[in-house]
């Protein structure tokens, strides 16, 4: 009798097998369904896309909000993801990779924009200013490394709350805290820019912290089409003889570096 040896696919399909947990499993089906989507799903949708029980959905759901890695709608029937698994990935070695990954194309837009520009992303309720590149000349303005910034009223603010689904920019919202001198604005006013930015795909706005700097914003998105990160340029228009580049030309370099920085085209 002929006896056949296992392939290597077999033992990786019972390895595979052998370590189950199927709990787990379900977990994380509903963690990358939700990823997937724009505007969540109802638990009835969540249950036919998984093919799986209704009451083994209900429990996972209800676990998986109360440790706060999914959100209801404030109708409470539809679920997306929440900020968590975004939050702890800042504390991953992926937001080393994103930094190592965007310096360089920072520093060739700043050489040839001959202007500053950082990235920032979200954090705790408000900005994290993660890199910084200094333009080439003797004047020019910066923000400082490590620096926290308004969310409600800087462009990367707005540029990351447009970028979000609705459901994650009301977390980000409830979540947010003050920075030293961030200015109220109205949430009518907001939810206008934000509809007035992913039209454009980028901010151009008058900044709200210094006078004569005209802050320019696009996102870095990530697959789904969200925003992971802000990159902005802080513009200051030379007014002696030499002649710098335009502000257009300048948000055509920002443009390209942002592009080549997302791991989405939407």
């Amino acid at each position: 009798m002929n006896r056949q040896t296992p392939t290597a696919v077999d033992a990786e399909d019972n390895d595979a097998d052998r370590y189950r947990a199927p709990a787990l499993d379900k977990g994380l089906d509903i963690l990358e369904l939700l990823a997937e989507q724009k505007s969540g799903l109802t638990r009835a949708e969540i249950t036919k896309l998984l093919g799986r029980n209704a009451s083994e959905m209900y429990r996972m759901l209800e676990r998986l909000v109360a440790r706060q890695y999914v959100v209801r709608s404030p109708e409470g029937d539809r679920y997306s993801l929440s900020l968590k698994l975004y939050a702890l990935a800042h504390r991953h070695p992926p937001m080393n990779r994103l930094i190592a990954e965007a310096l360089p194309a920072m520093q060739r837009f700043a050489d040839a924009a001959e202007q500053s520009v950082h990235l920032a992303v979200y954090d705790r309720g408000n900005l994290l200013v993660i890199a910084q590149v200094d333009g080439p000349g003797a004047w020019g303005i910066s923000v400082r490394l490590g620096s926290r910034v308004g969310l409600i009223d800087t462009g990367s603010g707005r540029v990351i709350l447009a970028f979000q689904t609705d459901e994650q920019r009301d977390h980000m919202l409830a979540e947010h805290t003050k920075v030293k001198g961030e200015l109220p604005i109205d949430r009518s006013v907001l939810d206008a820019d934000y509809r007035r930015i992913r039209e454009a795909g980028f901010s151009k706005k008058e900044s709200q912290q210094t006078f004569g700097i005209t802050d320019v914003t696009f996102p870095l998105l990530g697959p789904s089409g969200q925003a992971i990160a802000a990159l902005t340029c802080p513009y200051m228009r030379r007014i002696d003889e030499y002649v710098a580049p335009s502000i257009e030309e300048v948000t055509s370099l920002l443009r390209d570096a942002a592009a080549a920085l997302s791991m989405s085209r939407v």
